[in-house]
């Protein structure tokens, strides 16, 4: 009885002081927020124009967000969350579901129909289709509707201060700054996503400085409130990464296995005719086009051997850098694809043993000290990874699946 009571007391001992030294941490991190806000923010602010004045009222009672995913806090290990926070890189299964796809498709056809005239002057301009644009807006603010209730200034400083990409996100706070100075918006309308991305196209800071367009000659780029600003923003951003007009953004396909997944990546490019003599095929039945047929194209598998393969162009990755995810840039594609009339995904998405990010993170560790080239050791999936898991695969006698997997984590 006593020795229970003695834990019992040390246990609520323990309680206390905890809760008494929260306080403590929470001033000596605001204390440093602070100081690095006027001692490494403002300086860099003040050399691109920005007022004092506006850099006072975009941080007044602006304190670090703790709660916001990826930071790395003091006195924390720079690792990556056990649970994933982002949508695009969870399960292609749900991603891409029907009940993700249908309701866009629907809407997309009804605005097409309404902006016609609008998104036939972009596409001339620009050379996007009008498909993929819709699909992008859709996507990012279901097509200017999502809620978009974020602090920009706190997001973009706290993730500035404290997340594991501090660079990047310094860079885009300061931009943001030069948005409000700029005159473009007040700071209090400065709302973004989790991650500071602003407005219907959802574009980081340095995105808008670089892409926003005035397409409705008002004199303002207005990525905000302007349908006509917003879509012909999207465009642009595409063509200056590159869109190829003329060319589609890709194919669902069935892959042989004599095709190894180890060969996917941007980095890697085939003749899409030498990939039909090697056995590929459109699970549509139908041919490849007679332009693609000559061109480049890419191996994708975004759930290895496990869902559905994908012969990919070049404008597929061009899709990427508007957001680097795999399964982002399947949805704009395969939405784009709906708008049009194309039917759904033929190929399932298998169901696979699930690990956290956590997990796969610890494997790319022990890929990385095996030699191999996982990109970043981040907990994602993406292609590189992929492809080493399938070497990593070969190796030890698996079969290859290009999908991480608890047996192959507990044979590294």
């Amino acid at each position: 009885m006593i020795d229970r009571l003695s834990r019992l007391c040390l246990a609520l001992l323990v309680l206390v002081l905890a809760l008494a030294a929260a306080p403590v941490r929470a001033a000596s991190l605001d204390a440093g927020f602070r100081a690095f806000l006027d001692g490494e923010i403002w300086p860099a602010a003040r050399a691109e124009g920005v007022p004092r004045s506006v850099f006072d009222a975009a941080f007044r009672g602006v304190s670090p967000n703790t709660k916001l995913p990826d930071l790395v806090l003091p006195g924390g290990k720079n690792t990556v969350a056990e649970i994933n926070f982002q949508s695009e890189f969870k399960s292609g299964a749900d991603y891409l579901s029907e009940r993700a796809i249908a309701p866009n498709v629907a809407t997309a056809r009804r605005l097409r129909a309404r902006h016609g005239d609008l998104l036939a002057s972009i596409e001339r301009r620009y050379g996007v289709p009008a498909p993929i644009i819709l699909a992008i807006w859709g996507r990012e603010s279901a097509f200017g509707a999502a809620k978009i209730p974020m602090n920009a200034f706190e997001v973009l400083a706290t993730k500035a201060y404290l997340s594991r990409r501090k660079e990047m996100f310094r860079q885009e706070l300061i931009a943001a700054l030069k948005i409000v100075a700029d005159g473009h918006l007040k700071v209090s309308e400065m709302k973004s996503s989790w991650a500071g991305a602003l407005g219907q196209p959802q574009f980081m800071p340095t995105k808008f400085l670089q892409f926003a367009v005035d397409f409705d000659g008002d004199g303002r780029r207005d990525i905000w409130n302007s349908v006509p600003d917003t879509l012909a923003s999207i465009a642009n951003y595409l063509k200056a990464a590159g869109w190829q007009t003329g060319r589609d953004w890709g194919f669902e396909a069935a892959i042989p296995a004599q095709v190894s997944c180890r060969g996917e990546g941007p980095d890697q490019a085939f003749r899409i005719a030498d990939l039909v003599e090697a056995g590929v095929s459109r699970v549509s039945g139908r041919p490849f086009p007679g332009n693609e047929l000559a061109a480049t194209g890419h191996l994708l598998f975004p759930a290895g051997r496990h869902g559905p393969s994908f012969v990919a162009t070049p404008n597929f990755y061009v899709i990427k850098e508007y957001n680097n995810s795999d399964l982002y840039a399947l949805f704009v594609g395969h939405l784009a694809d709906r708008i049009l009339g194309v039917g759904p995904l033929q190929s399932g998405w298998k169901k696979t043993a699930r690990l956290t990010r956590g997990d796969v993170f610890r494997m790319q560790e022990k890929l990385v000290a095996r030699g191999l080239d996982v990109g970043a050791v981040d907990g994602l999936a993406g292609f590189k990874t992929r492809r080493s898991i399938g070497e990593a695969e070969a190796k030890l006698g698996l079969p290859e699946t290009c999908w991480p997997s608890k047996t192959l984590a507990e044979r590294l």
